[in-house]
């Protein structure tokens, strides 16, 4: 039915191509026309370029509602939003298409990364618990071998009893991993160079350097942003100071590690790596990754893939619904915060 006095705010949906069809149930699109003014089912893939129905609606939103693929909201494009006021994120990081004009603009900021950590740290919580285990070594060994094999013998010394697991980074994936592991006999130590002693003690780790992390854990789990200052923030040496046997988990970018250090190590058998992130994003044909059998090498997708989507368009269209009675998002995204965040 429409609404007797519409006050509702108009919206415009702006993603890559089939992405909004993955995104969004019929139960989402209903939601948002609930909500909004807007066609659901219309989507801006190239808001530089706009076809003519998708300019016209830009001109008259207030809110869009993006997601993987969104164009960069530049001060051209703003130019042809003179009324947006706020923008819905329906995934993770802003940074792709949040531009310094938006915040010179005034524009609010929401984004779902917060849903969209969940299955990050659940994937990690699986691969921590699996390189306890030796799941990866004992997998490879039993496919080869198919025969009696005395298994408590090769597999003495594995387990996930006092096992002592690093995390790099006190991320919202960081933070969730450490909230993850709190039901495990885990030992878990934290390098985060924006975490002091009291906030450690409050999330249940032990904070050390990024050094004796390396040396001391039996698993270490990178979570920290991509930034210039944490470009290969996991380097020939701290590889080197891990003890026989490591597994090295990445679910952040691949850029965080020296990957040519990295796949030296491995290629001695001396590192564990389970890696779903690579520098570059698709490794060569002719990486080692790929065949190493001390490597489990995943393409990306320890993040929403599948029916997680939906979790990360429930957030958007929560923050949606608050945006339109007027009350402030509940987890905003601050400009200042980008410079030390994913």
């Amino acid at each position: 039915m429409p609404h007797a006095t519409d006050n509702r705010p108009t919206a415009l949906l702006a993603m890559g191509p089939g992405i909004s069809d993955r995104l969004l149930a019929d139960r989402h699109r209903t939601r948002l026309a609930e909500l909004t003014r807007t066609d659901p089912y219309l989507v801006g893939h190239d808001l530089a370029d706009p076809t003519p129905e998708v300019a016209a609606a830009l001109a008259e939103a207030e809110v869009l509602f993006t997601c993987w693929g969104a164009t960069p909201l530049t001060a051209g494009v703003l130019a042809a939003a003179p009324r947006l006021r706020a923008v819905v994120h329906a995934a993770g990081s802003v940074k792709h298409h949040i531009t310094d004009a938006c915040w010179k603009r005034g524009i609010t900021v929401t984004s779902a990364a917060g849903a969209n950590a969940l299955p990050v740290a659940e994937f990690t919580l699986a691969t921590i618990l699996f390189a306890g285990k030796r799941v990866l070594h004992t997998a490879h060994r039993y496919r080869d071998l198919r025969a009696d094999h005395d298994w408590l013998a090769e597999l003495d010394g594995s387990g996930n009893y006092r096992r002592t697991v690093g995390i790099v980074g006190a991320s919202r994936i960081g933070r969730r991993v450490i909230e993850l592991l709190r039901p495990f006999d885990l030992d878990v130590l934290l390098y985060d160079p924006y975490v002091d002693g009291p906030e450690a003690a409050r999330l249940g780790v032990r904070l050390t350097s990024l050094d004796e992390l390396c040396a001391s854990s039996s698993v270490v789990s990178v979570h920290a942003p991509q930034l210039p200052e944490t470009h290969h923030l996991i380097g020939g040496a701290q590889l080197s100071a891990m003890a026989t046997g490591t597994t090295l988990i990445n679910t952040a970018r691949g850029s965080l590690i020296d990957e040519e250090a990295l796949v030296a190590e491995l290629t001695t058998g001396r590192l564990q790596a389970v890696l779903d992130v690579t520098d570059p994003e698709l490794p060569p044909a002719h990486s080692p990754l790929y065949t190493l059998p001390n490597v489990l090498l995943t393409p990306h997708v320890a993040g929403s893939l599948g029916d997680e989507l939906h979790r990360m368009a429930d957030q958007a269209l929560d923050e949606l619904e608050r945006f339109a009675a007027g009350l402030p998002f509940a987890d905003p995204v601050h400009s200042g915060s980008l410079s030390h965040s994913a």
